[in-house]
């Protein structure tokens, strides 16, 4: 199966692990196969950059280059030709639509309430973190 994780689900699985954290464990277990984009990427590393997560940083020891690297590195790094206009309240979202469809995705992970409210699009369905482990159970 191939995921496209959102980056709210990225940042809590590489942050607190969790749900969103057993779907980073089981791509590095290779029992799925996860997908980005520059765009899905770039923002990820904005994100994780923050002033407020430095403490998090700081109480694992860690750098923000590790944790990105780390994640960058299983991810497959796709290249959209295009960036539909989709999710019209929140069009940094369509990023997420053009990586998965490139990716060619089963699905896409978010907890972002404008991506699943759309369910699916073109066939790729949008779940939450939890619903996703559950499929690949």
């Amino acid at each position: 199966m191939r995921l496209v994780l959102d980056t709210n689900i990225a940042l809590s699985g590489l942050l607190w692990g969790r749900t969103p954290g057993q779907l980073i464990d089981a791509a590095v277990q290779q029992r799925i196969e996860l997908a980005s984009s520059t765009a899905l990427l770039a923002e990820l590393h904005s994100v994780l950059s923050r002033p407020k997560f430095a403490r998090q940083f700081a109480n694992r020891d860690l750098a923000v280059s590790d944790l990105f690297d780390g994640y960058a590195a299983l991810v497959v790094n796709v290249s959209p030709l295009a960036t539909p206009r989709v999710v019209a309240r929140d069009p940094d979202d369509d990023h997420v639509i053009a990586c998965a469809l490139a990716a060619r995705a089963d699905a896409i992970v978010s907890g972002d309430n404008h991506l699943l409210d759309l369910r699916e699009h073109q066939g790729i369905v949008i779940l939450t973190a939890a619903d996703a482990l559950h499929r690949i159970a």
